[in-house]
């Protein structure tokens, strides 16, 4: 067999096995790509959108209420139509990273402006609500700053203040007046 001939074989075997493995990295590499976000995970803040209307806040609610009594418990409402000028809706919506979105509604309907009902999704009590905003991981404690007298004993005790002034610095009555002096 030629020389030539030889060299071109092995050329065209090392390509193919090159290129080969250059198809398998590839995969294996899509493969990581797709797992990496399912590990790392960006920090998404918390947002909270629309009222806040607990449980207690709907209680407190009477048919026959005036509209800015309706108002002064529920605040204001996030959507109020003049199309719908008789109805108020209240919204709100919160997504956290890793809890299920919360999304309530009420709405309050009026005649005559006074309350005549009122529709809402099941709603937390206020308590309920505040533990759902806070993160499922507790933070430890700090550990307290001390320090024994041994370690303490390294360091020299600072001088007491003296009651003369210092030399070199002016007296408080060398500064000039904050308000310009009326003549």
């Amino acid at each position: 067999m030629n020389h030539s001939v030889f060299v071109r074989r092995l050329v065209a075997i090392l390509g193919l096995a090159s290129a080969s493995l250059a198809l398998v990295a590839c995969s294996s590499l899509d493969r990581i790509s797709r797992a990496v976000p399912r590990v790392v995970t960006p920090y998404s803040m918390d947002i909270v959108q629309g009222n806040v209307v607990t449980s207690e806040q709907l209680a407190a609610l009477q048919v026959g209420m005036p509209r800015a009594q309706v108002q002064s418990i529920l605040g204001t409402p996030l959507l109020a139509s003049p199309f719908h000028a008789q109805r108020w809706d209240y919204t709100f919506t919160l997504k956290s990273q890793g809890v299920a979105p919360q999304d309530r509604h009420v709405t309050v309907f009026f005649k005559d402006e006074r309350l005549e009902r009122m529709e809402a999704d099941p709603l937390p009590s206020e308590a309920d609500f505040v533990g759902s905003l806070r993160k499922p991981h507790d933070l430890a404690a700090p550990k307290p700053l001390e320090a024994s007298d041994a370690a303490l004993s390294k360091y020299p005790t600072p001088a007491a203040p003296s009651a003369s002034p210092a030399v070199g610095l002016p007296s408080v009555s060398a500064y000039p007046p904050l308000e310009p002096v009326a003549k």
